[in-house]
């Protein structure tokens, strides 16, 4: 008796593990774009208009990708699906390591890594946490997804070392080989856990995704989870990511301190997806879910006032504002477990991911369309206000407690 409690903790632990690490480098990965893009402008003679835009095609790819990798892992199951992705990740890095013009630069960045992007996101690493926890389930999902702003806290330093003492090259060929690394230690470690029961397999095959798809999008739960984390996206991905360091140079902060600051953030950050992963097995969810929103609103009003300030409450936003970043995440991923069901969670929170790339592709539009028009960012947290209010406020009409029939 005692090797069926103990063995199963142990193997549900390596998968927090596991997918933490997946997640630092494919976040870092992506945040690699930016730091190395002026070494490109340079040598290349590429414009930032070009990378950028070859950024944005990864992130729509992402977008079309995230339902389908939700989908694999429903399917196929945790082990397989991280594999994939740290596969096409590896590769993709390799092809940018070694590229030498701009369609290697598309076919590995926009092409194999985007892919790898959105096969290793936060969606897919909460369903296959969630898969493997009967209890504490909040708790894992915050540290494993966690992952994606530790890997920008952690390896992002690593790669502008890199850059630094050897070469941008270096960069992406040292992530191509710690993507590659981790597929046998995944493949050892991480049992199969895709649906074997006969039950599943009998559902299995007679649930197409296109039934799935529309099992899904008849619960009312699932459209206030996908609306309110499209607003997540556009405030989160869109906004802080996109904008925050211009605005902070537009305010007249020296860059050294306002990337720090942003550091900063994303310490608090990975701390704020543990916590709301902790409260998420302890409160009521959907009360939790609006309180992040709203104060997160808060925080908006926050940066509004910097203009003018000291540089003291750059950081003293940027601790606010990283306590309830991606903290949305084990919240919106518990809810669906519950609300919509496991058995297309992979599915449901692949259409949710979907929305919140949506959400963040025009926030950064109109962040930086905003500014073009009106030479301010008040526009912007002024919108970003209201939005996340009313992110907020659409979380108030959730159920405390999951439908009888998915509870049964």
């Amino acid at each position: 008796m005692a090797d069926t409690v103990i063995i199963p903790s142990r193997q549900n632990w390596t998968v927090v593990a596991f997918g933490f690490l997946a997640l630092s480098l494919a976040f870092s990965g992506r945040a690699a774009l930016g730091l190395i893009m002026p070494v490109w402008q340079s040598e290349f003679g590429w414009s930032s208009s070009y990378i950028s835009g070859v950024g944005a095609t990864a992130l729509l790819i992402m977008a079309i990708v995230a339902p389908f990798a939700g989908r694999l892992i429903d399917r196929r199951g945790s082990q397989f699906t991280l594999n994939l992705g740290m596969g096409l990740l590896g590769i993709g890095c390799v092809i940018v390591a070694m590229m030498n013009g701009k369609l290697m630069f598309v076919i590995g960045f926009a092409g194999f890594c985007a892919v790898g992007f959105g096969v290793i996101a936060t969606h897919v690493v909460a369903t296959a946490v969630t898969r493997n926890f009967s209890t504490n389930q909040g708790l894992a999902t915050g540290i494993a997804t966690s992952g994606a702003t530790g890997g920008q806290f952690l390896i992002v330093p690593l790669i502008a070392a890199l850059l630094t003492f050897a070469s941008w090259r270096w960069s992406f060929g040292v992530l191509s080989l710690a993507s590659l690394a981790l597929i046998p230690c995944i493949r050892m470690s991480m049992r199969a856990d895709a649906p074997s029961s006969k039950a599943n397999v009998s559902d299995q095959a007679i649930s197409s995704m296109a039934e799935d798809f529309v099992l899904i999008i008849q619960q009312p739960t699932f459209h206030v989870l996908f609306w309110s984390f499209l607003i997540c996206g556009f405030t989160t991905t869109g906004v802080i990511e996109t904008h925050l360091l211009p605005f902070a140079s537009f305010c007249g902060f020296p860059p050294i301190p306002s990337a720090t600051a942003y550091g900063l953030l994303s310490l608090v950050n990975l701390v704020g997806m543990i916590v709301a992963g902790w409260l998420s097995d302890r409160v009521n969810r959907p009360m939790l879910l609006t309180a992040i929103y709203m104060l997160r609103a808060l925080t908006f009003i926050l940066l509004g006032g910097l203009p003018g300030m000291s540089l003291e409450m750059l950081f003293v936003f940027a601790v606010f504002f990283g306590t309830v970043d991606y903290a949305t995440v084990p919240v919106t991923a518990s809810l669906v477990a519950s609300h919509v069901g496991i058995k297309v969670m992979g599915l449901a929170m692949g259409m949710i991911s979907a929305g919140h790339a949506i959400g963040g592709a025009l926030g950064a539009f109109l962040g930086g369309y905003l500014f073009d028009m009106t030479g301010s960012y008040d526009l912007l947290w002024t919108s970003s206000v209201w939005l996340a209010a009313g992110a907020g406020v659409l979380a108030l009409f959730l159920r405390a407690s999951a439908p009888k029939k998915l509870a049964a």
